[in-house]
């Protein structure tokens, strides 16, 4: 689904206020910003559409999102990142709120829900876990306390000078780093019952890495976003990304797609502008990457200046975060005629994620280490009517990039047999994760695709096939040198490598680099600020 306009037709000076590279949620949320606030910005999109991981597609006449599956909070007019949305779409997005259960955690034959508001959530589990009441109120108290921590813990680096007195005197109540121990640390001294240890951190897909790996800080984040329940956007994931483009339109600027950027250029020591893959070179003020860390400083930065500022030897150290592989069904028949509701499925082999995590990745034709089931169509109400008598279904899983790197060479859909038959393989197995929970599926799938870590490379550009940029792991976030503003004058990051992974993570990581790029002018623009850094 194309949105933003192709480089072959689009009108593009020879310079702006801003470039930005790249138009994930990141980009696409610094620009909006930044052009509410009078500047002429243009965004740059490798891909042959503008949303990063928010994009949809076609296929066959059916439709799917790649990388957004559910949103916390949207169904609150008043909240954070509600009124961001609303500020950068000009109220045009408009939201679905999932019932419950909005997420179903099922270990082997056991099943649990997780359902809307604490008090619901704890007396739900408290169900299957009559004992240890207490204990879950108190794994609540814990991850409200890590979502108090944040601006703690990125206030004082991340917020551009101007701002920094919004948070004076946190650091004065400091209290426990929840960001700085594993997820499994912190719930050993919470939880005693191993399985409801398991049940509550059963999201670990979203953020990639298993308890023992994991930093707590963004468990509790990723926890706590959902807990008042989740909505789905109406008109699928790409609405994102179509409902902002005129907010940059509007001011002057442009998001231009097949548009590739080879490199951003520097000259002594201060971003001037890009250059295309085809040689052309566009100048500006200030250049965004929303690219990621790996990408902007191993690939963007010219080698003399990244060397002078270092930050390739830091960005060196970090690992990237899992790659996956995504499985897109199109059925025939509707969700009521295959018996699909909007519930998310987690499904796991044993109770214990990291041992299950680490048997997959030693031995991959064992249980899969977790395959994570949504179903788009029955979330979205406008999709009856966008494509009748259809269904569709995405199934996610764990799968190394090193898997796949024999073919990382190869043209994408002319990577030759053996690489067809792998994909063939693990389509089957997360298929049979349908069938056995959508029984009705079996005897109307229309068509299937899956996508490898190649995919994402070749997408995404992402090296590793990384889906949630840099590892979320306490190691990551104990660098404090991560932050909107980089050592080279004019040159800013966004997206998920500036907070952490999601779409509220995108969205915020947009609003804090466009108030390093801006100063205290943003609050005049985007006053939803002043409630984020402030919460």
């Amino acid at each position: 689904m194309l949105v933003g306009t192709r480089y072959a037709s689009a009108t593009i000076d020879d310079r702006y206020d801003v470039v930005v590279v790249g138009s994930g949620l990141g980009g696409l949320t610094t620009a909006a910003l930044l052009s509410m606030a009078g500047k002429r910005v243009l965004v740059l999109e490798r891909h042959y559409t503008a949303g990063g991981f928010t994009h949809s597609y076609r296929r066959r006449g059916f439709e799917w999102d790649v990388g957004v599956h559910y949103v916390g909070e949207m169904h609150k007019p008043q909240s954070r990142m509600r009124r961001i949305f609303d500020a950068i779409t000009d109220s045009q997005l408009q939201w679905a709120q999932m019932g419950d259960p909005y997420d179903r955690i099922m270990v082997g034959d056991d099943s649990y829900d997780f359902v809307a508001g604490a008090a619901a959530f704890r007396d739900e589990l408290a169900r299957s876990f009559p004992h240890a009441r207490a204990e879950i109120d108190d794994y609540l108290r814990h991850i409200r306390a890590a979502g108090r921590s944040l601006p703690l813990h990125f206030g004082p680096r991340y917020l551009p000078g101007p701002l920094r007195p919004l948070v004076g005197g946190v650091a004065a109540r400091r209290g426990p780093d929840y960001f700085s121990r594993t997820t499994r640390a912190v719930m050993s001294d919470i939880v005693s019952d191993p399985r409801l240890a398991a049940v509550l951190t059963g999201q670990w897909g979203d953020y990639g890495l298993p308890p023992g790996q994991s930093s707590f800080g963004m468990h509790a984040l990723v926890a706590q976003h959902y807990l008042g329940g989740a909505s789905f956007p109406v008109g699928g994931a790409s609405q994102m990304a179509r409902t902002i483009v005129p907010t940059i339109e509007r001011g002057g600027g442009c998001v231009v797609v097949n548009a590739e950027v080879d490199q951003i250029v520097v000259s002594k020591n201060r971003a001037v502008g890009v250059r295309l893959s085809n040689g052309r070179e566009i100048r500006a003020d200030t250049v965004v990457s929303d690219a990621g860390l790996r990408n902007t400083f191993g690939r963007l930065v010219p080698e003399e200046a990244g060397d002078r500022s270092r930050m390739p030897a830091k960005v060196a150290g970090l690992r990237p975060a899992a790659a996956h592989l995504g499985l897109y069904v199109g059925l025939n028949g509707t969700t009521a005629d295959l018996g699909i509701n909007q519930s998310n499925l987690w499904l796991y082999p044993g109770y214990d994620h990291d041992a299950n995590v680490a048997r997959y990745l030693a031995a991959p034709s064992t249980d899969l280490a977790l395959s994570y089931v949504s179903f788009p169509s029955a979330k979205d109400p406008s999709w009856p009517s966008r494509y009748p008598g259809t269904s569709t279904i995405d199934v996610i899983t764990l799968a190394p990039h090193d898997w796949f790197a024999p073919w990382q060479h190869e043209p994408w859909r002319k990577r030759g047999a053996e690489y067809d038959e792998l994909k063939a393989r693990f389509a089957e197995r997360m298929l049979d994760d349908v069938y056995a929970h959508v029984p009705k599926a079996r005897g109307n799938v229309a068509y299937y695709e899956l996508s490898t870590p190649l995919s994402t490379t070749e997408f995404a550009g992402y090296q590793h096939g990384e889906i949630y940029g840099i590892e979320h792991s306490p190691q990551r976030f104990a660098q404090t040198w991560i932050k909107p503003r980089t050592p080279i004058g004019g040159l800013y990051l966004t997206g998920q490598d500036v907070l952490f992974c999601g779409v509220g993570s995108a969205l915020m990581s947009g609003v804090l680099t466009a108030a390093s790029v801006l100063g205290p002018s943003l609050l005049r623009q985007a006053p939803a600020i002043i409630d984020f850094v402030r919460a």
